[in-house]
């Protein structure tokens, strides 16, 4: 498994940028793809962005595309979530996460490896 801590989260107002952080160690990091997800306040988690192995493929939802960047860097065993244009409903926990193999999936259930997750505030 790869472990993971994310940094970076904080309070920003609306239309402001914020950028994610999650460094990961092990030896799996390379072999893995990489994801965000959110949990906002009374609601269930959600899949943000994915990258996959090599960080040329690209996944993103529909909410935040066009506004929210992923890449990740396998010299250095990071992943990152470049976040603009940002809205009091990006609000949530954000989470970064991995999952073995080529295989970018949306399902939180099937992804091996969780950070402890980082705050986003963005206030109106």
């Amino acid at each position: 498994q790869v472990q993971l801590v994310e940094s970076g989260g904080g309070l920003v107002q609306a239309g402001g940028s914020l950028k994610l952080s999650c460094a990961a160690s092990g030896r799996t990091f390379s072999n893995s793809v990489m994801g965000w997800f959110r949990q906002a306040p009374g609601k269930e988690r959600e899949f943000v962005a994915a990258v996959g192995q090599s960080g040329v493929i690209t996944t993103y939802a529909g909410s935040v595309k066009g506004r929210f960047t992923i890449s990740r860097d396998n010299a250095k065993n990071t992943v990152s979530l470049q976040m603009n244009s940002l809205k009091p409903e990006d609000t949530a926990v954000y989470y970064c996460a991995a999952r073995l193999g080529f295989t970018i999936d949306i399902n939180e259930r099937v992804w091996d490896s969780w950070g402890q997750g980082t705050q986003v505030t963005v206030s109106a």
